[in-house]
């Protein structure tokens, strides 16, 4: 654990975030200062690893555990209970006819030519789908009026069935909630105890499959989302840390406990939203308007943009597919999310990933990890397989002895024979050029997640600024970015835990939306306007139930889902216009710029459709700034570390963070510290600014002119 000295008692706030191995804990105190700790994952019950790592903190610094005022966290647990079917048993409610709508999804194929794909399993089974008589129009006319007796006898099916969560979706309840409001009374009346989510709560928009799927989302890690919460707030009631709990969510917000509790499918991707919150923090303050965020765990990286400020987000979101590319031509492999979700794409290669040669004779890495247990060959806990960490180890670029402050030891011998029995034996190489490698093949593995939210959205890398952090983030951000033609890249302070930093500067949001299919140049600015008034009004209520307080201030910020006519899909735009602008008019541009920018063509003499508002309430609160970290100076002696074929083994200095100036040095280099390495290849210089981060220069790559 290592600790920024602070001379002050004050409250501490702690952002926890889950990873595949270890468990970041971050404690802000009121002064700015703040300590950093990782400790293991704790697989078996992930609140554990929290827990014991804030006693463990309180103890070595003989605080109380009085002082902790908040605990904000990002957690996997969701998206953990669908990747591994491990989900609450639950059943769904829909109309009759649309029983299967979760079989036919979209008959949209990831891989086109593909003849053995095959769609993941619904999460709910066919026997436990069951159909009530009624039919709403798309329109909101009733065409059926609800049958009392259909109804009743799906709730003694219900009881004989004995779900543990139960899913309601009829057909167009989004225009008119009536049928539906009042099959959800009566399976709550009838079954108080379970947990039950209706569509027209979780997402009120058009789309069949999608609003089915997200609801049966909602239900289906409902329970377990429920019980682990609540069995974090026994444990710290039990530690004597009775204290309020804020969950991230998929968009960049944070929500409630009790919030987190009603609507789990908006914490689907908890913990990588922070690290890009936190980017957005970070270069907002350091007057960067562009950047691709890289973050690099023990288990996957991932990559998302940030375009003026602000962050990319999307609706068109799977998960149970396993890796993530984003990329909207490209669905079918998981459940729709029809949520907004920062978009990231995510691929199975970090510090954790094991090493093969496959039955061609090619080197592979990823997506198995090693995880926190077993974990790496190196780190002597049961690993035999080879990761990508030891060949960093191999390579020199790690610490050979240990990391993480001393706190976790580093056997670069076991390194060695894993890689040599996982990958140099088989290719016939020397151990070095093996590890050399498995670092390249990592590299263009992960440089897929990069193209996927930039080339593959008509945005140029070159463009943008690279800020990598997790905890290997750093090692691999120079060569990527030179790969991409990507000049500066940004090592932020304490990288390895900057998702934790994250959570503690995100503000608690909470979003809704409603369907409102027109024509917004014919219909005018003043029907949108009344719009998300409207929809603004009757979110009040729901909002006064989340105990904000009276005195609590917020404001709204608008979207807007547009289409050409004739389109399926939409893209989502700004809709905050000034009041002088015309709404309409203002929306429509904006979406015709954002098809060009996506799409590579638009289509101004074409009619466009407004499909559905959004309002998001951002609460307005002072969040205290992480300060720049004064970092130590020790000395440490030289290693040789090796940089291919081409340079070989070179001598190359290790310091820490704090032994770098504003002066320009260049690479080789390898900077140390408690959460991270950072290494400087050759080709690169490297100097820190005055709010401590790295940055680093790929001086081969000439500067791109406007």
């Amino acid at each position: 654990m290592k600790s920024r000295k602070s001379t002050t008692k004050d409250q501490i706030r702690v952002g926890a975030d889950i990873g595949g191995t270890f468990t970041d804990l971050v404690m802000l105190r009121s002064d700015g200062n703040y300590s950093v700790q990782k400790v293991p994952s704790t697989v078996e019950d992930f609140s554990r690893g929290i827990v014991e790592g804030l006693d463990a903190f309180l103890s070595d610094n003989k605080l109380n555990s009085d002082l902790i005022s908040e605990i904000i966290h990002g957690t996997t647990v969701a998206t953990n209970a669908i990747l591994e079917n491990q989900g609450a048993r639950t059943a769904l409610v829909t109309t009759r006819g649309f029983r299967d709508v979760l079989e036919f999804r979209r008959l949209r194929f990831p891989d086109l030519f593909s003849l053995d794909y095959t769609p993941p399993k619904p999460l709910v089974q066919r026997r436990h789908r069951f159909e009530v008589i009624e039919r709403i129009m798309p329109d909101g006319s009733v065409r059926q009026p609800l049958d009392d007796v259909s109804v009743e006898s799906v709730l003694e099916k219900l009881e004989q069935l004995q779900p543990e969560a139960i899913a309601i979706c009829l057909l167009h309840s989004y225009a008119n909630p009536i049928h539906e409001r009042k099959v959800v009374e009566a399976v709550k009346n009838r079954f108080p105890n379970l947990y039950v989510s209706g569509s027209i709560d979780v997402l009120p928009e058009i789309r069949e499959y999608e609003r089915t799927s997200t609801t049966v989302i909602n239900s289906y890690i409902g329970p377990i989302v429920d019980n682990y919460l609540e069995s974090m707030q026994k444990r710290l009631d039990h530690a004597n840390m009775a204290v309020p709990i804020s969950i991230m969510q998929s968009n960049g917000g944070v929500m409630s406990y009790a919030a987190a509790r009603r609507s789990p499918a908006r914490i689907i991707e908890s913990g990588p939203a922070a690290g890009v919150v936190e980017a957005i923090r970070l270069a907002d303050r350091i007057g960067l308007k562009d950047v691709i965020t890289f973050d690099m765990g023990g288990t996957t990286a991932k990559a998302s943009l940030i375009e003026q400020g602000k962050p990319s987000l999307t609706t068109e979101y799977e998960v149970g597919a396993g890796i993530q590319l984003s990329n909207r031509l490209v669905k079918g492999r998981g459940h729709a999310l029809k949520l907004p979700v920062i978009d990231i794409a995510e691929v199975g290669a970090g510090g954790g990933s094991i090493v093969r040669v496959d039955p061609g004779g090619s080197l592979r890495v990823g997506p198995q990890s090693a995880g926190a247990k077993p974990g790496p060959a190196c780190y002597s806990q049961g690993g035999t397989e080879a990761t990508v960490t030891d060949a960093n180890v191999v390579l020199g670029y790690i610490n050979p002895t240990s990391i993480a402050g001393g706190t976790v030891s580093v056997n670069s011998e076991a390194a060695k024979v894993a890689l040599n029995r996982s990958a140099a034996e088989h290719l016939k190489l020397e151990t070095n050029d093996a590890a050399y490698g498995v670092y390249a093949v990592a590299n263009t593995t992960m440089i897929r997640a990069i193209k996927s939210v930039t080339t593959y959205r008509g945005r140029d890398p070159r463009e943008f600024t690279l800020m990598a952090f997790g905890g290997s983030g750093p090692l691999h951000a120079a060569e990527m970015a030179r790969s991409l033609g990507i000049r500066q890249i940004i090592v932020p302070a304490s990288p390895g835990v900057f998702s934790a930093l994250g959570l503690l500067e995100a503000l608690p949001e909470y979003g809704f939306s409603r369907t409102m299919i027109t024509d917004p140049m014919s219909e005018g600015a003043d029907k949108i306007i009344n719009a998300f008034n409207e929809l603004e009004s009757s979110s009040i209520e729901r909002l006064r139930t989340e105990d904000l307080g009276k005195d609590v201030i917020g404001s709204w910020s608008r979207t807007a889902d547009l289409r050409y006519r004739g389109q399926a899909y939409e893209l989502t735009v700004n809709a905050n216009a000034r009041p002088d602008d015309d709404l309409a008019n203002f929306i429509v541009e904006r979406f015709h710029i954002e098809h060009e920018r996506t799409y590579g063509r638009r289509a101004s003499d074409e009619p466009v459709d407004l499909v559905t508002i959004r309002s998001t309430y951002r609460i307005d609160s002072d969040r205290i700034v992480p300060k720049s970290v004064n970092e130590t100076e020790d000395k440490k002696p030289p290693r040789n570390a090796y940089f291919g074929k081409q340079n070989g083994w070179m001598l190359t200095p290790v310091i820490d963070r704090g032994g770098l100036t504003n002066s320009i040095t260049h690479g080789p280099l390898i900077i140390e510290e408690y959460d991270s390495t950072t290494l400087v290849p050759p080709d690169t210089s490297v100097h820190i600014d005055q709010t401590g981060n790295i940055i680093m220069i790929n001086t081969d790559l000439e500067v791109k002119l406007d």
